[in-house]
């Protein structure tokens, strides 16, 4: 039988969940990656996302923003059906009722620029409509600063 740890496990979720997130985050920011950063980026997000699904707290906007940080890093790292898989995880969570328009404006950023990689300019073209309508929307100016730049680099 497993021995209970010596830590609170719900702590280390809550830990390991945002812990994993910022330094994966910090990999996508630095410019010269080695290819063995480009693979711990990668497990630094799915960890991340897994330490998510194991929190009480743990809502759709937060998975969201999980699938679309790794959907990002494959789309970075030219991977696109990884980046599409992980774009349409981001969409299906961001469609609920309680959803704010910027979360679904980014699961769209995300799909847009899945197709990007993909070479498939008719669903880049569609999925950028979807999210310029969600940025009309936006009232906050930070979050409409950020969707539209995010947005303006996707050609």
């Amino acid at each position: 039988m497993a021995k209970e740890p010596e830590f609170d496990i719900n702590s280390a979720h809550k830990f390991f969940s945002a812990t994993c997130f910022n330094k994966a985050w910090e990999l996508i920011n630095k410019t010269d990656r080695t290819a063995e950063e480009d693979e711990q980026m990668i497990r630094l997000s799915l960890a991340s996302t897994w330490h998510w699904t194991q929190r009480d707290d743990c809502t759709d906007q937060n998975m969201s923003i999980a699938y679309w940080q790794t959907s990002r890093i494959y789309s970075i790292l030219g991977q696109a059906s990884n980046a599409k898989r992980y774009a349409e995880l981001c969409l299906d969570v961001s469609q609920g009722d309680d959803m704010q328009p910027f979360t679904l404006g980014y699961a769209y950023e995300a799909l847009a620029r899945a197709e990007m990689i993909a070479g498939n300019q008719e669903k880049v073209k569609e999925y950028l409509e979807e999210a310029h309508k969600l940025l009309a929307v936006l009232t906050d100016e930070h979050e409409k600063k950020f969707l539209g730049d995010d947005l303006a680099t996707i050609t």
